[in-house]
């Protein structure tokens, strides 16, 4: 039997979108393990996204599905990603993690690999307060959190201005978001759903 993975996003102007492929492709390098790539469902009309100038990145990854919160307990491990609002997550994952009650008052994810990864628009735009924050919901909810160690030796670079943490993989995007994922971004964000994914492995093989 395969173990599941869901990696979950939302991303408004398509820099998240792009760590998350990079975080499922990594998760896709383990042996036995089937990643399914889903984004938030989103709240804002297309009025508003073409208004702030996001309508075209919407419509780049309109081809992933909707993930829905009551198949979350399907997977053996999740990683959840979305961009920093004033140092925590937007509200549309908020909402998404709000529709999950049922699944905590039954111990549903109990024992699940689970991880976080995240975008600012600035070097301090708030991303470890908002992946810490991203992080509650999983021991909430009694996840194995699984962050990103330094064996990811990119986390370490002097040599540019990068994203990255020990609480999950992040992207800087500018302040008009000109700046894409940076290749070391890139390759922290590939080692967190490769690390996520092994832990998974283990953990599943516990359980049975």
């Amino acid at each position: 039997m395969k173990t599941k993975i869901k990696v979950i996003f939302h991303s408004l102007y398509g820099h998240v979108y792009t760590l998350a492929e990079a975080v499922a492709a990594g998760a896709r390098e383990v042996p036995g393990v089937e990643v399914e790539l889903l984004q938030v469902q989103e709240t804002l009309p297309d009025s508003v996204l073409e208004k702030m100038g996001a309508l075209a990145a919407k419509k780049a990854f309109a081809h992933i599905p909707v993930a829905d919160p009551k198949r979350l307990a399907e997977a053996d491990g999740i990683i959840f990603g979305a961009g920093t609002r004033y140092g925590s997550a937007p509200a549309q994952l908020q909402s998404f993690f709000d529709a999950t009650g049922s699944l905590w008052a039954t111990g549903a994810l109990v024992g699940k690999a689970g991880g976080v990864f995240t975008s600012s628009a600035t070097q301090h735009g708030g991303q470890e307060t908002t992946l810490i924050s991203m992080q509650t919901f999983l021991f909430h909810q009694g996840m194995v959190v699984v962050g990103v160690p330094y064996a990811a030796q990119e986390q370490m670079t002097m040599a540019e201005i990068s994203g990255g943490s020990p609480y999950g993989s992040s992207t800087i995007t500018g302040g008009q978001g000109q700046r894409l994922p940076s290749s070391n971004e890139l390759a922290i964000a590939r080692f967190q759903g490769r690390h996520t994914a092994q832990i998974a492995v283990k953990l599943a093989a516990r359980s049975t």
